[in-house]
């Protein structure tokens, strides 16, 4: 199922490649590792999304693209990892990355934060602007806390594929070992 969906994911890609504002990036992007299903590089792509779905804003899929693109990991696993944070789970997780860098830079993890702003969905924009201002004033625990749970959600990431990857080819292995030694009726 997954081959055949990477399949139908490059067949699409040759058909963007014609378009104006990826003709630029084509060389970079034609190469067939960024394509290729195989236990290293789904396990990169997870740590890539991974990385790139804690940077704010729309830069998300742009940096775990480019990681892709730099590590030969594949590409279109890399862009949907990245959706693990969303306006759900983006909150949870810098208040986790703030006290890990408040515990990272021994600054006091018990001062009173400021309430979270309420975000209105009929002002996105400027709910949005409040949040990233919240965000903001959380300061150096912060700034040293994301990119040190992005390394750890990373590894976690790279860690997991890995091993449940090679858990189903031993269990694969191990239907194939009973299967030949029933006997045929």
């Amino acid at each position: 199922m997954a081959r055949k969906y990477a399949r139908v994911m490059a067949a699409r890609f040759d058909a963007m490649r014609e378009h104006a504002l990826l003709r630029p990036f084509a060389r970079y992007l034609a190469h067939p590792a960024l394509w290729s299903l195989h236990r290293r590089s789904v396990a990169l792509a997870v740590a890539a999304g991974m990385i790139g779905g804690l940077i704010p804003g729309p830069l998300q899929m742009l940096t775990a693209g480019i990681l892709a693109v730099l590590l030969r990991c594949n590409f279109p696993i890399a862009l949907v990892t990245t959706l693990y944070s969303n306006p759900l789970t983006i909150v949870p997780l810098y208040l986790a990355a703030y006290k890990l860098g408040s515990w990272a830079t021994g600054m006091s993890g018990h001062t009173t934060l400021a309430p979270l702003p309420h975000f209105d969905w009929s002002r996105v924009a400027d709910s949005t602007r409040a949040l990233m201002q919240w965000a903001m004033s959380l300061g150096e625990p912060l700034l040293v806390g994301l990119p040190l749970l992005a390394a750890l959600l990373a590894l976690l990431g790279y860690a997991v594929v890995r091993v449940g990857w090679n858990c189903s080819i031993r269990r694969q292995w191990s239907r194939r070992r009973a299967a030949r030694r029933r006997p045929s009726t």
